[in-house]
Order: structure tokens, then sequence, then C-alpha cells
């Protein structure tokens, strides 16, 4: 395996720069089944992550140990340095770090308007007037390019607009909370089951939103070679719950690492073998 990337220096200083996010020696099994053996990875400020490997080994619950939806069994979590608890919000805004989760199958409330999905969490738990969240709402679906839809419900859009509008409530944060939060956002296959074209939307809009600074960094678990190539920056091969690659997506074509090569081949001669449970 491939170093992981060291981590940032200022150019103006031999300090080492602290990582919004860090994970160390990250263990996390289910029953008897062994998903994380000990797994370690930094995301700094501006970077794009993709999380590849086949499926069954631990890449979605990455991103729950991440956004702390499960607590690992072993390791650490920090937050801007800081480490987390077991017992803590990983939520917590004093941490200074703000998570966002596209899930896979996007997890809309059928019951609810886009409007309602979007701002759910404000609805819930701020202060903030209905009028002043629906102004949120429909800035929100303006920047992932759904403008006027507040009213509808998800059964009414397709999916790709669906991924979409949980982009958007992925962005969505309190603007009267006290502290000014870094936002990191984690998609969970943004793409899968979309066609081509509205695969292609998917991933503009992941790039344009780094790049318009609604988030600081993402990490992306994909299996398609378009949305890694195009979106990710770093890639992390996952296999049975050990990270066996860690490069720049740059080196995808050229190095010999035969996770790497294997992954991108479909050949299924090598160092990976068919796993049977998503995990």
């Amino acid at each position: 395996m491939e170093p992981d990337q060291p981590l940032f220096k200022n150019s103006n200083s031999s300090n080492v720069v602290t990582p919004l996010l860090e994970l160390r020696g990250i263990k996390k099994s289910f029953g008897m089944n062994a998903v994380l053996n000990g797994v370690d990875l930094t995301v700094h400020s501006g970077e794009a992550i993709a999380i590849i490997g086949p499926s069954g080994t631990g890449k979605s619950t990455i991103l729950r140990v991440v956004c702390g939806l499960l607590t690992p069994d072993v390791g650490e979590v920090y937050i801007n340095g800081n480490l987390i608890e077991a017992e803590d919000d990983i939520q917590d805004d004093g941490y200074g770090l703000s998570i966002g989760m596209v899930f896979q199958n996007a997890a809309l409330f059928d019951s609810l308007t886009v409007a309602e999905n979007v701002g759910f969490s404000l609805f819930e738990h701020s202060r903030l007037s209905r009028r002043e969240i629906n102004r949120l709402v429909e800035h929100k679906l303006t920047l992932v390019g759904l403008e006027n839809i507040g009213d509808r419900y998800p059964s009414e859009l397709s999916g790709g607009m669906r991924k979409r509008v949980s982009f958007a409530r992925a962005i969505m944060d309190d603007p009267s909370a006290k502290s000014k939060t870094k936002k990191v956002l984690l998609y969970d296959e943004p793409t899968a089951g979309l066609d081509p074209v509205a695969s292609t939307i998917i991933e503009d809009l992941m790039r344009s939103l780094r790049e318009q600074e609604v988030c600081d960094s993402y990490i992306v678990v994909t299996h398609q070679e378009s949305t890694i190539r195009r979106t990710a920056d770093r890639l992390i091969v996952l296999y049975r719950g050990l990270v066996r690659y860690a490069g720049n997506v740059s080196t995808i074509d050229t190095t010999d690492d035969p996770y790497v090569r294997q992954f991108f081949s479909g050949s299924t001669e090598g160092p990976i073998q068919l796993l049977t449970k998503e995990v």
C-alpha cells in the first residue's frame, strides 16, 4: 500500500495544519462480522476524497462513523483536533464543523413536500420563522438548480431531482448559529442508478458546491469511474476493512498497485475477491 497523503503544512510556517476530520485506528463489527479493521483517514480543508472498493467492504460504514450515526468499537475520531468522546454529539457546533450526509437513496420523507424536506432540520431545531426558513430553502434549491419546486412531493420528482433535493437538505445550515463552522459533505453513491446525463449533472453539482464554498471538503463513496475521475482529488481503496491504497486520482492510470489496477480493469484476477454482503 502506498502511504496516505502527508499532513498539510502552512507555506509560511513549519506548523502542521490540523485536519478538519481524522479517523485513527477505527474498528467496527456487527455481530461476528468485522467490517472495519483499523482504518486511518484524514480530511483537510479543500479536499475531495473518493473511497472505492468492492461492495461489502465497509465504505458506507466509514461515512456513518464520520457523521456520528455509528460509534466505532475501537479507535478515535477527531474534529479540528478535538477528540470526540463516545457520549459527544459529533455534530456539536462547538467543534467548528458541520457535516451533511447525502444518502444513496436520497432518504427523503415521502409525506413531506420538497420544501419541508430541505428545511426539516430548521423546522425542528431552530427558532427561525417559517418565512425565514422558506427563504433559505428556496436559496438552497436554487443552488442545486431546482427553483420553484418546493411545493412538490418526492414522488413527483425524477431520480436525479430527488438526489439534488437531498443535496439541498445536506447543505442547509442555521444562519442564526453563534459560530461560523466549516462544512464537510458525505456522499454515499450519489450517482448510483442514474443515467449518464443525470450522473454528469450530479458530478458537476458536487464540484460546483465546493467551488462556491458551500462546503469546504467532501468524501464520496462510489463505484462509478466517471464520478471518481470528475469529482475527486484523492483516492482511497478499501478492501476487507483496511485501506489498501491511498494516493492522488491522477495516479489511477500509472500506478502498479494491484488493487487499483484490478478495480478499474474489472478483472476477476487479483487480490479483490467477491464479497457477498453490503455494509
